[in-house]
């Protein structure tokens, strides 16, 4: 649908997600976030989606909240509690057992930036702008970025940037830990496609999924805690299918065959 404020298309095992709001920067209202979440779960339940590939329309990435929507709320319009218009968390893209790669093309502000850093990987294309935003607008980290972005970037970082509200652009997020590479614009999706596509034709849907869970589960358990349970996760994993097809494809010089994320 030409008009959906999110559109998905799948590219050979690669689930390519676009907010599709280009003429007000993608901003955030509750139908895009409903629209979002269901595109990811949509791509979570797609034998054929190896790996998912977020980015905006246009200009930007998503610009934060749109205005309208927090001007209601502002006024009493809008109950704030019920804005998100979704039974979904906000960290609901941690929760999706596929890689999920932001490709921020451009403004990257308030809840667009919760959802960039609630991605596994983040590429950005170079100029782009990050803003928390929330202190410039009476408001407090909200949607879990008081969780998420200290552990990417540290306390001291993490409230430079949530306190001060401060721009920073591509080149400073990629040096603080907010993204993993800066792009050049014209090559981003590229790059992110070409990287999306190397992870889907190489690794093992299970092991990706297994592994993201380790590190979103693993943050709070002390070191013992997390090798436990990673050990026991490692014995499951050497009597699987994909453990077998993994060493005999590297033996025989040849592509692997892992088999599709099971449901």
């Amino acid at each position: 649908m030409a008009d959906d404020v999110v559109l998905l298309e799948n590219r050979d095992g690669i689930g390519l997600v676009t907010l599709n709001r280009p003429e007000r920067l993608n901003a955030w209202t509750g139908e895009l976030e409903n629209r979002y979440f269901d595109r990811l779960d949509e791509c979570a339940a797609d034998p054929d989606v190896k790996v998912i590939v977020v980015t905006g329309a246009g200009r930007g990435f998503c610009a934060g909240a749109d205005m309208d929507m927090l001007q209601g709320i502002g006024a009493g319009e809008v109950n704030a509690a019920g804005t998100a218009r979704t039974t979904r968390p906000q960290w609901h893209t941690t929760m999706i057992p596929k890689p999920v790669i932001a490709a921020i093309n451009g403004a990257c502000a308030g809840i667009g930036l919760v959802q960039a850093l609630m991605a596994d990987i983040r590429f950005a294309a170079s100029g782009a702008k990050f803003t928390t935003a929330f202190a410039r607008r009476g408001l407090i980290a909200e949607h879990g970025i008081s969780w998420v972005l200290p552990k990417l970037v540290g306390p001291a970082t993490a409230l430079d940037l949530l306190m001060s509200g401060r721009v920073f652009l591509a080149d400073e997020a990629a040096r603080l830990g907010v993204v993993n590479d800066v792009i050049a614009p014209e090559h981003l999706i590229d790059h992110t496609m070409a990287y999306a596509s190397d992870m889907a034709a190489n690794c093992s849907p299970a092991s990706m999924a297994v592994m993201k869970r380790q590190v979103w589960d693993h943050y709070l358990l002390p070191l013992d805690d997390a090798t436990r349970s990673s050990n026991e996760l490692m014995k499951i994993s050497l009597k699987a299918d994909d453990f077998r097809e993994g060493v005999q494809s590297f033996v025989q010089k040849r592509p692997p065959k892992f088999a599709p994320l099971a449901q």
